[in-house]
This record gives structure tokens, sequence and C-alpha cells, in this order.
């Protein structure tokens, strides 16, 4: 008998995966529950809480008001402001340098993704120490797995996008490789979601739109990722990963999130005061994490990485930025119709499935016929929204296909949840068709 196969109780031996996993944190929704936040860690028992935000958010204000909360339930606050919008590995090391010495016993990340995931990392080092590539997913770092549970973490999106209130990943850009890479472990998991609408309304139409590109590809790669029960058998219960692929329990999460994203990003991009559609998004993103953080994702979310990491000069409209980046919405979203065509005949119906989802008229629309409808779905979603026209306007050429490739073949971990196999020759002409979307 092969490894990781076991016998049924009829003595059938069973090659594949048959135990579905799935996680999630407790979730606080709804217009006004950030004011919840001193009460919960108090409820985990936290004395002294670091507020984790970045530069942008604090100068707003709201993180000093958080801390206020936080404090009048007798828990001690400090704040770092230092998060680096899209997070590095520097300034993961330098947030670690400018904090040691003092000890807390709970974290709060209000932000985005860059703030929660970085919220993530200080949690985990300052609890189990070690130079960042031990945990970094392999084969950039090592693939440690984290040793033991962190301190509580509650964390407070300002967007409505990256879901990582929900997942147990943190992604971190390596500087010198030029590559984007993620710590993945259950115990990155926040311990509550606190998701209030009402912090989404400051956020630029740019930064809406691509927060949202990020909660529709979260959505729609859980929904097309290959089943869990498609997978190997893992030899051990501690070996079954983070991300499992597609499964049943997922798919309600990203069915609704993709209903919502359908019917909401147009309105909450073109018009900001719109509160039912942050209301919305918002729900569209803690949804869509909570089914990506156990399917998983899969090739928009791997080219993402060399896709921002390599980047020479293409600077966002709408972010406080002064030193090159590709926002991370953007950076997946561009690739999503020309992979979500590459894995079309692995399940037509479902592909066609999210496409109804998203709005698209499927009168006439059949299985044989269909191949394109949910890229020229998402296509028309982005051009709506005014987003990237396609990977050229990040500054990239035919000639630095190879290296994105390169990049890409990097994350493994994201690419085994692809529905079928997919080598350096698919990628290319993935990343070839992705040049220009319109």
């Amino acid at each position: 008998m092969a490894t990781g196969e076991i016998p049924s109780d009829q003595g059938v031996v069973l090659p594949n995966e048959t135990v579905l996993t799935w996680q999630a944190p407790p979730v606080k929704f709804g217009l006004g529950a950030t004011r919840d936040v001193g009460y919960e860690l108090r409820r985990l028992g936290v004395t002294k809480a670091l507020v984790v935000t970045d530069p942008g958010l604090a100068a707003l204000g709201l993180p000093a008001r958080v801390s206020g909360m936080i404090e009048k339930e007798g828990i001690q606050t400090e704040l770092y402001d230092g998060v680096h919008v899209e997070p590095t590995d520097v300034s993961v090391r330098e947030a670690l340098r400018a904090l040691d010495g003092q000890e807390f016993d709970g974290y709060v990340g209000v932000g985005g993704g860059s703030a929660i995931d970085t919220a993530k990392a200080i949690n985990l080092f300052k609890t189990h120490p070690a130079d960042l590539m031990r945990y970094v997913n392999r084969p950039v770092g090592e693939g440690a797995a984290v040793p033991g549970p962190l301190r509580p973490l509650v964390a407070v999106p300002t967007t409505a996008g990256t879901g990582s209130e929900c997942t147990p990943v943190c992604v971190v850009d390596i500087l010198d490789l030029e590559v984007k890479s993620g710590i993945s472990h259950a115990h990155l998991r926040p311990h509550l979601a606190l998701v209030d609408p009402l912090n989404t309304l400051t956020m630029p139409a740019q930064v809406t739109a691509a927060s949202g590109y990020d909660v529709l590809c979260h959505a729609l790669e859980s929904y097309t990722a290959v089943a869990y029960d498609r997978r190997p058998r893992w030899p051990s219960p501690a070996d079954r990963p983070a991300y499992i692929g597609s499964n049943p329990i997922s798919d309600v999460w990203c069915e609704r999130a993709l209903a919502l994203v359908g019917g909401h990003l147009r309105r909450a991009v073109l018009n900001p005061s719109d509160l039912e559609a942050r209301v919305a998004m918002s729900s569209a993103a803690t949804f869509a994490g909570m089914g990506f953080g156990n399917a998983g994702v899969h090739i928009p979310h791997a080219v993402a990485y060399p896709i921002a990491g390599m980047v020479r000069e293409y600077r966002p409209a709408g972010y406080a930025v002064r030193e090159t980046m590709v926002p991370h919405g953007q950076s997946v979203v561009v690739t999503a119709p020309a992979a979500l065509t590459f894995t079309y005949p692995t399940a037509p119906d479902r592909h066609l499935r999210a496409a109804e989802l998203l709005g698209a008229n499927l009168n006439g629309i059949t299985p044989a016929n269909g191949r394109d409808v949910l890229a020229a779905t998402v296509v028309a979603l982005i051009g709506d929204t005014g987003g990237p026209g396609g990977v050229a306007d990040f500054g990239y050429g035919d000639a630095d296909v190879p290296g994105l490739v390169e990049g890409t073949m990097k994350q493994q971990r994201l690419l085994a949840c692809c529905p079928r196999p997919v080598g350096p020759e698919d990628l290319a002409a993935i990343l070839r068709a992705s040049m220009r979307l319109r």
C-alpha cells in the first residue's frame, strides 16, 4: 500500500483525501462594531495590547480612537504606525526592531491586509522568535511549522478586500528575491474579526476598486480550485495544508461573495458614499475570506506575487506611496480572465455559475460554447471600475515573461490548488494573453 493510502471499512484502498477541514474566526459584523474592541480584548484576557496600523490611517485618527476604546476597558495600549503598504521582509524586521524589549499579551490590526498581515507577523515573531525566512513558505523560505499558539489578535479591517481578518496567512514581499511569498499556518488566523463597514468609507475609489478585485479573485479562485477530495491523501493530519481545495462549505461563502461583488462593486467605486454598497462589499470580503482561507487560491494569486515583486516604475493612483508598487488586487485581477479560461475545461458548469453570480446572462450559453463568458464578465467589471488594462500597464513586456514565470513557479503552495496541472509554458501563455485585456 502506498504512503498515505488507507483501507476503508470495506477494505477498499482510498488514495485521495476524504476529510474536509474548515476553520474561521468568530466574526462581529455591523455598523459600529468597532466599539466592541475593548470588550472583546478584555474577554480574551488581554492586559496590554499593541495596535498595529499604517501612517496614512494613523493620520486619519481611527487607530487612536480604537486605542481609546480599548483603554476604557482598563487595558494598556501602545501604537505601532510604521506598517508598510504591501509588507516586505525589511518592513517586518524594522517593526520587530522597533518593538524589541516590549511585551504584549494581545494585538489589534487596524487597516487593510497590510496592517493585519503585519500584526500577524509581529505576533508570530514576538511569540516564537526566529529568522523571518524560517516560517516563509517553501521554496522561498524554510517553510517551518509555527510551533504553537499565538497571542490573541483582533482584526479590524478598513478595506473590503484581503479577507485577512479570516485567513491563516500573512503575505510578505521578499525584496532581494523580487518575489512575494507568505507564511501559512492555522495559528496565524485572528482570534476575532471585527468588521465595521463604516471604517471603509474613507477609501479612495482606486483603493475600493483594487480591494474589490482581491475579493473577486479570492472567490473565483477558491470556487474553481481543485476539489479537496481530488487531492492525494495527506500522510497525517499535521500535514494537511491550510488550503485544502474547493469544498462544499467554502463554496457557500464564495457564491454569496460573488453575488455581492457582481451587484455592488461598481456602486462602491462610483459612489463612495453608497453605504449599502459599502456594507455589501465588507460582507463580500469577509465571506470570500472564509472561503479562500480554507479552499485556497491558484494561478492569479501565484502570478501576482512576481508581478508585484518585480515592478520597476509603476505607481498607482489613490495610494499614498513614494516607491513603485502594484496594489495586490490589481496584480491579481489582470491574469484572472486568461487563468479562468485555462481552468474552464475542468468544470464548465462551475465557471458558468460564477459568471452568472457576477451578473452574466447565460441565455443560449452551454458548456460547449461558454468558455469565454467568465473571462469577459471579469474584464467588463474591471473596465467599469477603472481598473488596469493588463499586465503591460505595470511596465512589463514580452521580455519579462520568463522572469515572471520563474517567480510564479516558486508559488507551489498556490499552484497546487489549480484544478489542472500548470507548468511554465502554460503560465507564459497566460501572461502573454494578459498583457492587454481590452
